[in-house]
């Protein structure tokens, strides 16, 4: 590849790179030409699958300041730019890769984070953001709507109750007639006497 072309290729990978919030690295060694399209459409719309040279790759790697392939770039290279949801492109990967198990999937980089195949086959376990967003939706929207019928009912409920205890408190206070006034003790009444305690004690000694 003469110098220029290979500075214009070198430019296009960093620009992938740093246009991209995932890449995931690949081998593709003994895939078709047939099945290399398959896993292209099996990415999704916003993916691209790109068949790269290693040492250019390196270089637009350094250049984007990704240092998640170091040491992987080894072996007929391909790799997957994301630029939209990474989980449908791990799906594409990951069920590309069972029916083809010639693809292998080294690793990757996610939002500058270096990523493992490991952790790229728990993303792919993971439903797509469009489903993520809709459960959200739904469970906002019917945890709004239970609040709204559990705070109305109670207060208009309330309402009501308060509205009756005063209309009935203000009847039965209509209704009652006066209390009497209570008597006052009478002064004239006389204390029972008490024993003289000198008294009961003669008795006793006598």
């Amino acid at each position: 590849m003469a110098r220029p072309d290979k500075a214009a290729a070198v430019a296009e990978l960093t620009e992938a790179f740093r246009s991209s919030n995932t890449a995931v690295l690949t081998e593709y060694r003994g895939l078709t030409v047939a099945q290399l399209k398959e896993l292209r459409r099996s990415l999704g719309d916003q993916a691209t699958y790109a068949v790269v040279k290693n040492t250019l790759t390196k270089i637009a790697a350094r250049e984007a300041g990704v240092d998640a392939f170091d040491g992987l770039l080894q072996g007929p290279s391909a790799i997957a730019f994301v630029k939209g949801d990474p989980v449908e492109a791990a799906k594409g990967l990951r069920d590309f890769a069972k029916a083809h198990p010639l693809l292998v999937i080294k690793g990757g980089v996610m939002d500058g984070r270096p990523i493992t195949a490991a952790e790229l086959a728990k993303i792919a376990d993971l439903e797509s953001r469009e489903v993520l967003l809709a459960k959200l939706a739904g469970a906002m929207k019917g945890s709004l709507s239970q609040a709204v019928s559990l705070f109305a009912a109670p207060l208009a409920q309330t309402a009501r109750l308060v509205e009756a205890l005063r209309a009935k408190a203000e009847a039965e206070a209509a209704e009652a007639p006066a209390a009497p006034a209570a008597e006052a003790p009478s002064t004239t009444e006389v204390a029972e006497p008490v024993a003289d305690s000198t008294e009961s004690t003669e008795s006793t000694e006598g």
